[in-house]
């Protein structure tokens, strides 16, 4: 029997049949509120929302990790940075205050490049040298510092929102209540979802890529220009982390490190799906959204990531290569 894949639904099943117990003080009448079914059906929907933004950022991350083998720790920086240019275009003082679709469209752009310059002015040049993978990674965490602290002397420290959509009246959907906004953000990341799924299935450049995540040497000698794919790695990684940053800031508010607090739940993400699987990133992180949310039922909302980062060991104990990764012999 496949554990891993009845245990995720088990967990859903039992939240739906048993509500977060309340008590109730002796003598006091009864207040109408949110059923124990409501408010584990309002906490998954939550989870599904707070899942799809992780997956759009860490899709790019997995995409990177399975063509070069990097771990890029700069990644969260790349979601910082989507989010804080689209609150320049957006809302800043000082900026053109554009509205907020225009702005994510030059912030997905500023991502790419971003993530672009990234490749051919730095990790390029470093692995034509013989850079060990180790050293590149050290260098990721270097970048990310630089990266973090530049938008902290730019942006500041206050948490900033955008112009538009702040503030709306949820709508009732049954048992559970969404704003436009999120359900927006919901059904776009899907639909972008589905779209690099697309690519990577249906069109050459999605099949290189493949490609080269599964055997780099084999690609390159099969005549795929193995530089060219990490590069639209690359550029795509910067965009879909810009756009999911965009994404985060809308739902929450902005801030310097929103990037690197995103980060760990994208790793996450990541190693439960299967490490350079796109499609395990996918998976792994609506897995972690949920759980996170979820457990706002019974436990402080300050330890949401820590339960979800408890399902990860557990899956793992079960599953070695995660949900939807391969067996590897190493020796």
């Amino acid at each position: 029997m496949r554990v891993h894949r009845l245990l995720v639904p088990a967990l859903v099943v039992l939240l739906l049949a048993l509500g977060p117990a309340e008590a109730m003080a002796p003598g006091t009448e009864a207040v109408p509120g949110p059923s124990g079914l409501s408010k584990a059906l309002q906490a998954l929907l939550n989870g599904v929302q707070f899942g799809s933004v992780i997956a759009i950022t860490a899709v790019g991350l997995s995409l990177v990790f399975g063509t070069t083998r990097l771990i890029n720790f700069a990644h969260g920086e790349l979601v910082t940075v989507g989010a804080v240019t689209a609150f320049f275009f957006n809302a800043s003082a000082g900026g053109p205050r554009w509205p907020l679709i225009l702005s994510t469209v030059l912030a997905v752009i500023a991502g790419a490049l971003l993530g672009g310059l990234i490749e051919l002015g730095l990790f390029r040049p470093l692995r034509a040298r013989g850079t060990s993978l180790i050293s590149l990674f050290i260098i990721t965490i270097g970048l990310s510092l630089l990266l973090r602290h530049l938008v902290l002397i730019l942006f500041g420290t206050s948490p900033r929102s955008y112009r538009e959509y702040d503030l709306q009246r949820a709508w009732n959907l049954g048992p559970v209540s969404i704003t436009p906004r999120d359900l927006t953000i919901i059904g776009l990341s899907v639909l972008v979802l589905l779209g690099v799924a697309l690519m990577l299935q249906k069109t050459r450049i999605g099949t290189a890529i493949r490609a080269v995540a599964s055997n780099r040497d084999l690609a390159e000698s099969s005549g795929i220009d193995v530089r060219r794919v990490v590069l639209v790695v690359w550029l795509l990684g910067g965009a879909l982390a810009a756009l999911g940053g965009v994404f985060f800031g809308l739902a929450e508010v902005i801030t310097w490190d929103m990037g690197f607090r995103l980060l760990l739940l994208m790793f996450a993400g990541i190693i439960l799906g299967g490490l350079g699987s796109a499609y395990g990133a996918m998976v792994g992180s609506f897995v972690i959204g949920i759980v996170a949310q979820v457990s706002t039922l019974w436990f402080p909302i300050d330890l949401q990531n820590a339960w979800a980062l408890l399902v990860l060991i557990v899956v793992l104990l079960i599953r070695p290569q995660g949900i939807l990764g391969r067996r590897e012999r190493v020796g």
